[in-house]
């Protein structure tokens, strides 16, 4: 009973609880906002909304670390240990992921150093910059011009292919490429189409490399370029 008050008494002299809840709630609240910029305004061709429900369990997880670590140095020195033998594998498609993941976990760090104004100020500020560089990264597109183009295909030769749709269409931007085991490529371009025509005549230029290559379009009216 005696050691269960001694460590009641150096828990309540070592983490705030009245702190530690408002940190609480603000990361939450941040990584919530994060979440839903992303959805919104990220350029990732992946699945937006279920990458980005890790962002408040992440930041919470980051936050409790570091409260609990910043009252022990024995504990710290215990996580840089238990960190220096573990390997965390992510499968990370496009740089904006691993983007917002670190400003995830900053949120986690900032706050769990009790600095909740500091994490407010910061990521706001980062918001605006991120959504201006959305705004004026290029001339926004009509919606219904927007498609995104799956290309599976036996050909090797990744320029070959991303000519020819570029030769079709007026606006191509490559977003993703995975070898295939037969040692073709699938191939994932978001690009821009004013006509049928210009995906009739994309389909026949890749039909007459490849006779089994498989072409699907898909419309995109929800993303910005």
């Amino acid at each position: 009973m005696l050691k269960f008050e001694e460590y009641l008494a150096d828990f309540n002299n070592t983490v705030n609880l009245l702190d530690f809840g408002i940190n609480l709630v603000v990361a939450a609240i941040l990584a919530l906002a994060l979440k839903a910029f992303y959805i919104k305004y990220g350029t990732s061709v992946a699945n937006r909304d279920k990458f980005a429900h890790n962002f408040v369990p992440l930041a919470l997880a980051t936050l409790l670390v570091i409260t609990v670590v910043q009252a022990s140095i024995a504990l710290s020195l215990g996580l840089v240990g238990a960190l220096s033998i573990v390997r965390f594998r992510a499968a990370i498609k496009e740089p904006e992921e691993l983007t917002y993941l670190f400003l995830t976990i900053g949120i986690g760090l900032v706050t769990g150093a009790n600095k909740p104004i500091l994490a407010v100020i910061g990521i706001s500020f980062i918001l605006i910059l991120l959504y201006l560089n959305v705004r004026f990264r290029s001339k926004k597109m009509k919606s219904k011009d927007i498609i995104f183009i799956n290309i599976r295909t036996k050909i090797t030769d990744l320029i070959q292919i991303s000519k020819k749709v570029e030769a079709a269409l007026p606006y191509v931007e490559l977003k993703r490429v995975d070898t295939l085991e037969n040692g073709g490529n699938f191939v994932s371009f978001l690009a821009k189409s004013n006509q049928i025509e210009e995906i009739a005549t994309l389909q026949k230029s890749i039909l007459e490399m490849d006779p089994t290559a498989q072409i699907s379009v898909i419309d995109q009216p929800d993303l910005i370029l």
